[in-house]
C-alpha cells in the first residue's frame, strides 16, 4: 500500500522556529526539558501500551490500569523522580486511576486542611502510599450543593469519637475515584453534629478498608458505580459508591487546621483563616484550566495533521485533489480551535501567578483580592472546559467519518474530557457564582474602585457611553481597540443585568429569573480576561524567530473569532454597528491565510508523542491510511474470516432453513 506523507512538505513551510515555540506553549526551558523527557519515558515503556485498551472488557481494563499505575510508582521511585517530574509522569500514561485522586485531592487537602500534628501523622503514610486516599465529597443526592450534603458526623463525647452515618440513601458518597475498589482512606466530608446542633460541613479521615486483607471494614458498604460514558476512558477508574452504618473514627481524624471540636465537645475555630482553604480552589482550577489547553491541543493536533494529509476533490487535469485543510470551512472551523488551546494555556499560566500571588496575601490575612480571585477562577474553569468539549467534538467532525473510529483517538478524548463540564464545580453553576461577583462590584461602583480582572469596569461609564470607532478591516489588528471592545460589551451587559435586576422586589427573586442574562454576561466577563491575558502574554519577552509573530495572529484570530460568534451581544448593546462587525469578519478571514503554512509546525509545538495522542489520524509522519488499514485488521472480529455465530444464526436465513434451527 502507498505510504502518504505530506507532512514532511507542510513542516518546510513553517515562518517560525519551532522549537523555540515549545518553549513558549510549555512556559520555560525547564518545563519542556521536563515534560519532553517524562512524555518520552512513558512512550518507549512497553508497559504503558494503550492501543489494545478498546479492545478489553471491564475487568481486564481495571487490571491493566493497576498494573500501570504500580509501574508508574516504582519507577518514580527506582528513578528518584521530583514530585513534578511524577506528575508529569501519571500525566503521559494517559489513563485514569486511583493515583489521580490521591495525589490532586487526598494529600492536597491534608497538606491544606490538618493540623501540623496531623500532617506528621498521616502526610508521611499518604506520601509514601502506605496508605491510599480518596475525596469522598459528592453524594447521590447532592452535587454542587455541598450544604446540602447528609452524611452526619455526630460527635460522641463519652468515646471521644465521632460517627459517621448515611441517613438516607440519598446520602450515600458517589462518584469518588478510587473508592470502590482500591482506596483504603477517604476524606469524608460531613454534617457536623454536637449535641444535636449543626456545626456546617467538615472533613473528616475515614478508614475504608483493612490494611491486612484490603476487605471493606465493618459498617462500610463500597462498590463501583457502573460503566461510564466511552468505552476506555474513565472506565479505568473504579468510580464508587459508600454508604456508612454508624462506622466509628476518633476525634483526632476530623480535619482540624481551621475548625476544632473538643474532648469535652466544645466546637472551637481556630486562629487560622477559613479562606486559606480558597487558595488550594484557586490552584485546582488552575489545574483544570491547564488540562483544557492540553485536551484541546491533543484534538487540535490530530485535526490539523489529518486534514493537511485528507485530500477530496478539486483535481485538475488529473493532479492530485485539494487538501481539506485549503479548503476555507475546514479552516473557519479549525484554525479558531488551534488559537483557543493557545488562549487557554497562556490564561492556565496566569492562573499560577495569581494562586502563588492569593496564597501570600491570605497568609497575611489579606483578603482583598479573594474574591475576584474566585470569580475569575470560577469563570474560566467554565469558559475553558465547555470550549473545550465543544472544540473535540468539532475536531471529530473536521475528520470526517474516520473521525467516529476509535482508532482516531477523538472519541476517547472526548469521553475523557467531558465530565471536566461538571466535576469541581458545574459549569452554570460556576458562571452564576461570577454573575454574583459582577452583581457586587457593580452595585459597590460608588464606594470602591474594582481591581485586577474587574478594574475595567472602574471605567463604565466611557465603556457604555463610547462606542467603536473601527472603519477598516486592518484596525481590527490594533490590541487595544479589541480589548475595549470586549471590556465595553461586558459592562454593558453586566450593568443592563443590575439595572433590571433593581426592577424586582428582592434581588433573590430577579437573580432567579434573569439568570439566563446573568450567565451570558458572566461568560462575556470571563472573555475578556482570556484575550487580555493573551494580549499581555505578547507583550512579554517572547524569544525565537518568528514565534511572537505567529502568537500575534493567533491571538487576533482567538478574539475575532470570539467578536463574530458573539456580534449579536457587540450589536444589542450598540457597541457596534453592523458594517463594523462585517469588517472584523473580513479580518478574520484573511488571518486565516497567514495562520495556513505554519499549521502543521504550530500543532507540533504541542510536542506531543504519537502514544499520548493514540490516533492513526494524528500520527507524526502522516502515514494515515497504513495505520488505519492495520489497526481495523486488529480487531477480534478480524481473528477469523467466518466468526461465531454466522453458522449459528446466518447460515439458516440464507438456506431458508430458519423454521429448523436452534436459535
Amino acid at each position: 500500500m502507498e505510504r502518504l506523507d505530506y507532512l514532511g512538505d507542510e513542516r518546510n513551510k513553517a515562518q517560525f522556529d519551532v522549537e523555540a515555540m515549545k518553549v513558549a506553549w510549555a512556559g520555560s526551558p525547564e518545563a519542556f526539558e521536563v515534560c519532553d523527557r517524562m512524555a518520552k519515558l512513558v512512550a518507549n515503556d512497553p508497559v504503558f501500551e494503550k492501543f489494545s485498551k478498546p479492545m478489553l472488557g471491564r475487568k481486564e481494563l481495571f487490571k491493566n490500569t493497576l498494573r500501570k499505575a504500580a509501574h508508574a510508582w516504582k519507577l518514580a521511585n527506582d528513578l528518584h523522580l521530583t514530585e513534578e517530574e511524577a506528575k508529569w509522569l501519571r500525566h503521559y500514561i494517559d489513563e485514569p486511576n486511583y493515583t489521580d485522586l490521591h495525589w490532586e485531592m487526598f494529600v492536597p487537602a491534608l497538606e491544606g486542611q490538618c493540623t501540623e500534628e496531623q500532617k506528621k501523622k498521616w502526610l508521611p503514610l499518604a506520601k509514601t502510599m502506605q496508605i491510599i486516599g480518596t475525596y469522598a465529597q459528592t453524594e447521590l443526592g447532592h452535587g454542587s450543593n455541598v450544604q446540602g450534603l447528609e452524611t452526619t458526623a455526630t460527635f460522641d463525647r463519652q468515646a471521644d469519637e465521632f460517627v459517621i452515618h448515611s441517613p438516607t440513601l440519598t446520602s450515600s458518597k458517589w462518584w469518588p475515584g478510587g473508592l470502590a475498589k482500591v482506596a483504603t482512606h477517604a476524606i469524608v466530608y460531613a454534617r457536623l453534629i454536637i449535641d444535636g446542633h449543626f456545626h456546617g460541613v467538615h472533613g473528616f479521615i475515614v478508614q475504608i478498608r483493612s490494611l491486612d486483607d484490603h476487605s471493606p471494614l465493618p459498617g462500610i458498604t463500597v462498590g463501583d458505580i457502573g460503566m461510564k460514558f466511552g468505552h476506555g476512558t474513565y472506565n479505568t477508574m473504579d468510580n464508587g459508591v459508600a454508604k456508612f452504618d454508624r462506622v466509628r473514627i476518633p476525634r483526632n481524624q476530623m480535619l482540624m487546621r481551621v475548625s476544632q471540636v473538643t474532648k469535652e465537645g466544645k466546637y472551637v475555630k481556630s486562629n487560622v483563616p477559613r479562606q486559606l482553604g480558597y487558595a488550594t480552589m484557586v490552584s485546582v482550577r488552575q489545574t483544570i484550566v491547564a488540562d483544557a489547553s492540553k485536551a484541546l491541543s491533543r484534538a487540535v493536533c490530530i485535526a490539523t495533521r489529518y486534514s493537511a494529509v485528507r485530500r477530496q476533490f478539486g483535481s485538475r487535469n488529473g493532479g492530485p485533489e485539494t487538501q481539506v485543510i485549503d479548503y476555507k470551512t475546514q479552516q473557519n472551523r479549525l484554525f479558531p480551535l488551534l488559537a483557543s488551546a493557545f488562549a487557554f494555556r497562556f490564561a492556565s499560566d496566569w492562573l499560577k501567578s495569581l494562586y502563588t500571588d492569593l496564597k501570600q496575601r491570605l497568609q497575611v490575612n489579606d483578603f482583598s483580592t479573594l474574591p475576584e480571585a474566585h470569580a475569575c477562577t470560577a469563570g474560566l474553569k467554565s469558559l475553558t472546559t465547555a470550549a473545550t468539549a465543544e472544540g473535540i467534538e468539532e475536531c471529530r467532525k473536521l475528520c470526517g467519518g474516520h473521525g467516529y473510529l476509535i482508532s482516531s483517538g477523538l472519541p476517547e478524548l472526548f469521553a475523557f474530557y467531558v465530565p471536566a463540564c461538571t466535576y469541581e464545580g458545574e459549569n452554570v453553576v460556576m458562571l452564576l457564582q461570577v454573575a454574583r461577583f459582577l452583581v457586587k462590584t457593580v452595585s459597590d461602583l460608588g464606594n470602591k474602585q474594582p481591581v485586577g480582572t474587574a478594574a475595567y469596569l472602574g471605567r463604565v461609564a466611557p465603556l457604555t457611553q463610547k462606542n467603536c470607532v473601527v472603519q477598516t478591516a486592518e484596525d481590527w489588528l490594533n490590541t487595544g481597540a479589541l480589548v475595549e471592545a470586549f471590556e465595553a460589551r461586558a459592562a454593558r451587559m453586566a450593568t443592563g443585568c443590575c439595572q433590571r435586576l433593581a426592577e424586582y422586589k428582592s434581588p433573590e427573586e430577579g437573580f432567579a429569573e434573569l439568570s439566563a442574562d446573568l450567565v451570558e454576561a458572566s461568560l462575556a466577563h470571563c472573555q475578556v480576561i482570556v484575550v487580555s491575558t493573551f494580549i499581555r502574554r505578547l507583550q512579554q519577552d517572547i524569544p525565537g524567530k518568528g514565534v511572537k509573530q505567529a502568537l500575534e495572529v493567533l491571538c487576533y484570530v482567538y478574539a475575532l473569532f470570539l467578536l463574530h460568534k458573539h456580534q449579536g451581544d457587540f450589536l444589542a448593546t450598540c457597541y457596534l454597528t453592523p458594517k463594523q462587525a462585517s469588517l472584523a469578519n473580513d479580518q478574520l478571514r484573511a488571518l486565516y491565510s497567514k495562520v495556513r503554512p505554519n499549521a502543521i509546525a504550530l500543532v507540533d509545538s504541542f510536542n506531543h508523542t504519537d502514544h499520548y495522542l493514540s490516533s492513526v489520524l494524528g500520527c507524526y509522519d502522516g502515514n494515515v491510511y497504513p495505520k488505519l488499514y492495520e489497526a481495523a485488521m486488529k480487531d477480534p472480529l478480524n481473528d477469523s474470516d467466518i466468526p461465531d455465530g454466522i453458522c449459528q444464526y446466518v447460515q439458516p436465513i440464507l438456506k431458508q432453513k430458519l423454521h429448523s434451527a436452534k436459535l
